[in-house]
């Protein structure tokens, strides 16, 4: 089974972007989302982002995984 996080992106820098969730800061390739923008939700997996998602899914998703730890 394979975990993918959602992060909002803070930063863009060329083809990688800088992305943030609960305090934890990775940098992640955004090339399979060109039209991804500072501020939007991604879901990231092995570093990359494969997919974006709407704020409130994303805080939903992220409410969930806050409850299991």
């Amino acid at each position: 089974m394979c975990l993918a996080i959602p992060m909002k992106i803070k930063k863009i820098e060329g083809e990688f972007a800088k992305v943030e969730s609960g305090g934890l800061i990775r940098q992640v390739n955004i090339q399979m989302l060109p039209k991804a923008k500072e501020g939007d939700y991604v879901i990231v997996h092995a570093g990359f982002a494969l997919q974006k998602i709407d704020d409130r899914e994303a805080k939903k998703t992220l409410d969930i995984i806050n409850e299991i730890r």
